[in-house]
């Protein structure tokens, strides 16, 4: 894994599988973040499938899912196919509070969050 971020206890990690998301994302790290995770994935090649772990994050907020929102649109214009996304259980809530959950390839929540 390589870390691309380590910021305000936030940390993003890179792995030929995708991006990993673990820390309490709010919007004083969510900028950062985003850039990082947007830098990434435009480096990658066009067909390529990622995944997306935000298993890690901490806390609920709808920061997380602006940055999700926001790696889901680099890839899409970088021609990348996320094969899935992994979610906390409270982010996961959140996501389907916010209608979020049908336009994501959104697997279980993890238990115990």
């Amino acid at each position: 894994m390589s870390r691309l971020l380590d910021q305000d206890g936030v940390r993003l990690e890179a792995s030929a599988e995708g991006l990993a998301v673990s820390g309490a994302v709010d919007f004083g790290v969510a900028a950062p973040l985003a850039r990082a995770g947007s830098a990434w994935l435009a480096k990658q090649p066009a067909e390529t499938e990622v995944a997306l772990d935000l298993s890690g994050v901490e806390r609920v907020s709808s920061a997380a899912l602006s940055v999700l929102l926001e790696w889901t649109r680099c890839a899409r214009v970088a021609g990348i196919t996320i094969q899935r996304v992994r979610l906390s259980s409270a982010l996961a809530s959140l996501t389907r509070v916010a209608g979020l959950d049908a336009l994501l390839p959104v697997e279980a929540s993890v238990e115990g969050e």
